[in-house]
């Protein structure tokens, strides 16, 4: 996830002091992705130094007001064209898990699968109570929120697909027609 460019932005629609764009980012997304406010101002720090937002200074409360900057538009504007990349997969540490669990003597791999499958089928229910609720009074802000959480779904049921593979292809391995 690049919060750079979710800053930047964020600050298209207008000014603001870092703590109101952790809240909006928040809030835009469900707060799916909890930011941390010193990440938030060291991203604001750097988009300065890099001449894409500037300090427009503080605001008579204590809080120092960020807007965005032309090159910090044409940025912003080529994140959103630029598809997503999947030249390095983002790391999935229940796949690493399971490929370590495969190869480490002892480890009850079924187990494994099987407590994943709970917390997977559990977050599903979740995703899909939340997605109900929201979808029952819908209003147009809450359009980001469902899409964020369509996405969650949608991870989770192929995560579930997933486990069902791996269960099926240790059941493969332990079979007696498998030396």
């Amino acid at each position: 996830m690049s919060i750079r460019h979710s800053l930047l932005a964020l600050l298209q629609d207008k000014p603001r002091y870092g703590y109101q764009l952790r809240v909006e980012f928040e809030d835009r997304t469900g707060s799916a992705w909890p930011l941390n406010i010193g990440q938030v101002y060291t991203t604001l720090d750097r988009l300065e130094r890099d001449g894409l937002v500037r300090n427009d200074g503080g605001d008579g409360e204590g809080h120092v007001i960020y807007s965005i900057t032309d090159a910090g538009r044409t940025e912003v504007t080529g994140w959103f064209q630029a598809p997503v990349g999947r030249g390095n997969p983002p790391r999935n540490e229940l796949a690493i898990k399971l490929a370590l669990a495969v190869t480490i003597p002892g480890v009850d791999v079924a187990a494994v699968i099987q407590a994943q499958r709970g917390a997977s089928m559990k977050a599903l229910q979740d995703y899909t109570k939340s997605r109900r609720d929201a979808s029952a009074n819908q209003r147009r802000a809450d359009t980001a929120w469902l899409l964020v959480l369509d996405s969650l779904i949608f991870q989770t049921e192929a995560e579930v697909r997933w486990l069902d593979l791996c269960e099926a292809r240790m059941a493969q391995l332990n079979s007696p027609s498998n030396p």
